[in-house]
């Protein structure tokens, strides 16, 4: 069986999503969807993805600016087994009426609130949670990071509390709009985060975020201290972290001194310079009073794309979580 995925919303993640779904044997990208025929438009079709309006009323804008589409969005909704939503934070909750209308099955970003689904997703942690279901969010993507690693520990060494800080980039690469230039935001002031939470509805888990906002545009940071439940050593932890493929550890000795040094590295590695892996500095791994100590960097453009593979997956019942980790690994070159 091929499912047949849409992408509505072929922007940051969404064209990611294409690229990783065009690489599996048992999945096929049918169209994705544009706003407006931006060079983004123009590079869709230039790669061979059929497109169509994202708004049914601008299909005449997109034949004016001589790029034809296949249709609308409800056009590609006749000819989906299950659609991407990577909208824009909270959009995807008012299109799902529409998919709901075309009883196609809906993949939704962190963006959304959980309660607009029927399961949030995390591979390690819940692919199971995912089987059969129509509607399920992948987790942000300092979720995904914070429940990766977690995960991991939590499984070998178990897990009494978890206070994590992140450091957030202010917006993606791509975006110009004005945002901080020299400021340091807490984002939100009061505590906790929404991360902790989030993480909940996929990790059970004791956990507190704080999270702060800064002028860069590559990577998110988290520094994390966990209180395991069994005495562990740092190098049990690195060793923990070291067997799980979608965990990349660098060190500061091999030149890895910040998220430029490892975007640097990424771009030799894959197109884009996307890492799907967390990116945890072995350097950074200490116990100290029974807690361990580990500092780990987010791409944010990237780092939800296998988990948004793995859940078409679950949601049709193709593969179990190692089956279908394995082969999303493979293909998107990941450990």
């Amino acid at each position: 069986m091929k499912v047949k995925v849409g992408v509505n919303g072929y922007g940051t993640i969404g064209k990611r999503i294409a690229d990783a779904v065009s690489l599996q044997e048992d999945m096929e990208i049918v169209g994705v969807t544009k706003t407006k025929p931006d060079f983004e438009a123009k590079n869709a079709v230039k790669k061979g993805y059929k497109l169509y309006a994202a708004i049914p009323d601008r299909v005449e804008v997109f034949e004016k600016a001589g790029l034809p589409v296949e249709g609308t969005i409800d056009d590609l909704l006749e000819k989906v087994d299950v659609i991407a939503d990577c909208s824009p934070g909270k959009i995807g909750a008012e299109n799902k009426p529409r998919y709901e209308k075309a009883n196609v099955k809906a993949i939704f970003q962190g963006g959304e609130k959980a309660g607009t689904v029927e399961v949030s997703f995390s591979t390690l942690s819940n692919y199971d949670a995912a089987r059969g279901k129509n509607y399920v969010r992948v987790v942000s993507c300092n979720t995904t990071g914070l429940t990766r690693l977690l995960y991991t520990i939590k499984e070998d060494f178990g897990i009494k509390k978890v206070r994590a800080t992140m450091i957030r980039r202010v917006v993606d690469p791509k975006e110009d709009k004005k945002g901080l230039v020299n400021g340091i935001m807490p984002h939100p002031v009061s505590v906790p985060s929404h991360h902790g939470p989030d993480v909940q509805t996929v990790l059970d888990v004791n956990i507190t975020t704080t999270a702060f906002k800064v002028p860069t545009t590559l990577m998110h940071l988290h520094a994390l201290n966990i209180v395991p439940e069994k005495n562990v050593t740092a190098d049990d932890v690195k060793g923990s972290l070291d067997k799980e493929p979608r965990i990349m550890l660098v060190s500061a000795d091999d030149g890895f001194t910040s998220t430029a040094k490892v975007i640097e590295y990424a771009r030799e590695l894959r197109l884009r310079y996307d890492l799907y892996e967390n990116v945890v500095w072995e350097d950074s791994i200490g116990m100290d009073d029974g807690e361990i100590y580990v500092t780990q960097a987010i791409h944010q453009e990237s780092i939800v794309i296998p988990e948004n593979i793995d859940v078409v997956r679950a949601m049709f019942d193709l593969a179990s979580k190692e089956e279908s980790m394995k082969i999303t690994n493979r293909t998107l070159g990941i450990g």
